[in-house]
């Protein structure tokens, strides 16, 4: 018992101390705060949304900033700010989406590749090769014309082109850990395959995971975002950022707020998010702590 109040402890210190090394630089406290201000108005939107975001005003259509249109309005006289916000809630659920999917998706696929070897190994390999073969967004708009625009199948579409990469990270981790000393003990007293890469594999992999993961999710906001400009994404009258920036590129010269405004949220949130992806990086990257140590 007190040996596990012990592993704890040390873990909690562990954790406390990298939480404040997190916190250490302006620029992350600076990221962080952007994006939990964007989290608090995208989860109590209908506090600080002024305007329904479907509502059409024809008299006041491509209005300037005003008090009543904090971010004006677009060509039908809808309130950009709230659709700005509304939108938000469309780009972080299919950010969320494609990140739940498509982490676990490369990690699973990558540590079974890394550990069976042989066949499985080549067969998942070269798919990954396959893969990274083609752009990413010219393979998420095949996979989108094949399902279909709408939200739901562009963060499909994202995800079925994003799980290469920590499918590669997880078999190099993977790899280099198959013949260590405590894998092949396990073997010995008889441990299951599927116990191995549950129980002593996947927690090794997982600070990787998290690294890749973090640097990644501004490219998926990119990636939605591209999709919905192209018109396959949220179809209108649905808020989303990429799509507004799309549906505004007509009035660029003499109304630019009707595509800036978007812009600008996708540009602010990515730029946190790279931001705090760098941090992570710095933080859980082995060959730092084995400078440090």
């Amino acid at each position: 018992m007190m040996s596990k109040t012990i592993l704890w402890q040390a873990r909690w210190n562990r954790f406390a101390t990298l939480f404040k090394q997190f916190l250490s630089r302006w620029e992350v406290v600076l990221a962080c705060t952007i994006l939990a201000l964007w989290g608090i108005g995208i989860l109590f939107t209908p506090w600080f949304a002024a305007y329904n975001p479907f509502d059409i005003d024809i008299k006041n259509r491509l209005q300037p900033f005003s008090a009543n249109h904090i971010f004006g309005t677009d060509e039908l006289g809808r309130d950009i700010w709230s659709r700005i916000l509304y939108g938000g809630r469309m780009t972080f659920f299919s950010v969320v989406l494609t990140a739940g999917i498509t982490a676990p998706l490369g990690l699973f696929l990558g540590m079974f590749a890394g550990y069976a070897g042989g066949m499985i190994d080549l067969i998942i390999s070269r798919t990954i090769d396959l893969f990274f073969a083609i752009p990413r967004l010219i393979l998420a708009l095949v996979f989108v014309a094949i399902l279909g625009p709408g939200l739901l199948n562009a963060a499909f579409a994202v995800a079925l082109t994003s799980w290469p990469i920590y499918a590669r990270v997880a078999r190099s981790e993977t790899i280099a850990l198959r013949n260590a000393e405590f894998i092949q003990a396990a073997e010995l007293q008889g441990a299951s395959r599927w116990r191995i890469l549950w129980r002593y594999l996947l927690p090794l992999c997982i600070s990787s995971l998290l690294v890749r993961l973090s640097l990644d999710l501004g490219g998926i906001i990119l990636s939605i975002a591209g999709i919905g400009f192209l018109g396959l994404g949220a179809q209108p009258p649905t808020p989303e950022w990429g799509t507004m920036a799309a549906q505004g590129r007509t009035f660029l010269l003499n109304q630019w707020w009707v595509s800036v405004m978007p812009g600008i949220a996708i540009f602010s949130v990515c730029l946190c998010f790279n931001i705090i992806g760098e941090a992570v990086r710095d933080l859980l990257d082995p060959k730092r702590e084995a400078q440090c140590l």
